[in-house]
């Protein structure tokens, strides 16, 4: 290989790098990704682009591990196709497949509720297929599994709105204030929170809806607990006590997380002691969604 081929091949590797990170939804893109690999023979580098595409499609990563010795540069594009094929980026063909194979829905479920979607990729596609769900019906299991998906991510703006305009379609308008108020924390360059109240009002004022006030601090509380304990342990009420008597803060226990590395409930646990109004917990909420 001379020079000025290898050299194109680096740039040609680079632009496919860059789209993938634009948009890791298109197949196509991690099919160029793969072949310059192939191009400059880097078999370590194909193994790279599968094990950060299995971590998209919320399969074990570890799994490569089956095919160790085997040579990528004879099987790498192989595994590819059949990982796109049976697991398409593409939520439409993705759901066309799913929902066209007995048990299809069932088995997605059952699979969603033990992956690790803390890839902020993987949360996105579970998310879009989610919405596939919810859209030919399933809305129980939107509802359920959505929170999932934001217990393990919760700066994931857009669900927590999807998940807010199905609350609110429902008329469980608590529910759907406090989804807002998380998209709006998250992403306040679009006032999610804000728009839903000025929605209740309007509809109070036009006499179309009963009185309605935002949740109470008990019921926000409940809420954010229930979110921390999805996304982990939740601190149980022994150890807190244990904490009010040993004299310690209460947002230390919130730095046993972060120390933890346990960073979604450190979030829900700071969430929580902000809307009982402890003092430090906002300042500590905006620390760690930075870190999210």
């Amino acid at each position: 290989m001379s020079q000025n081929d290898s050299d194109y091949i680096g740039w040609a590797e680079q632009s496919a790098r860059q789209a993938v990170l634009h948009d890791f939804t298109h197949p196509d893109n991690w099919r160029v990704l793969v072949e310059t690999k192939l191009l400059a023979g880097d078999d370590s580098g194909i193994r790279a682009v599968l094990v950060e595409l299995f971590s998209v499609l919320g399969r074990d990563p570890d799994s490569l591990n089956q095919l160790e010795g085997v040579d990528m540069s004879e099987m790498g594009s192989e595994i590819l196709e059949a990982s796109l094929g049976a697991d398409p980026l593409d939520p439409d063909a993705w759901w066309e497949i799913t929902n066209g194979s007995d048990g299809g829905v069932d088995g997605f479920c059952s699979r969603l509720r033990i992956l690790d979607l803390r890839d902020i990729r993987a949360n996105v596609l579970f998310s879009r297929r989610l919405e596939r769900l919810r859209d030919s019906g399933y809305e129980d299991e939107f509802l359920e599994l959505s929170k999932l998906v934001l217990a393990h991510r919760p700066n994931n703006h857009e669900t927590w709105g999807e998940l807010g305009r199905m609350h609110e379609r429902r008329g469980e308008f608590d529910n759907a204030w406090m989804c807002y108020d998380q998209a709006q924390l998250h992403f306040p360059e679009i006032p999610a929170r804000d728009r839903f109240i000025e929605r209740m009002e309007s509809k109070m004022d036009d006499n179309t809806s009963a009185s309605w006030n935002t949740p109470a601090i008990d019921s926000r509380v409940e809420f954010l607990s229930r979110m921390q304990s999805l996304a982990g342990h939740p601190i149980s009420s022994v150890q807190e006590t244990h904490a009010e008597d040993e004299g310690v803060l209460p947002l230390n226990e919130v730095d046993v997380l972060l120390r933890e590395e346990r960073l979604t409930e450190a979030f829900f646990l700071a969430r929580r002691m902000a809307a009982e109004g402890i003092e430090g917990a906002i300042e500590k909420v905006e620390e760690i969604r930075s870190m999210l």
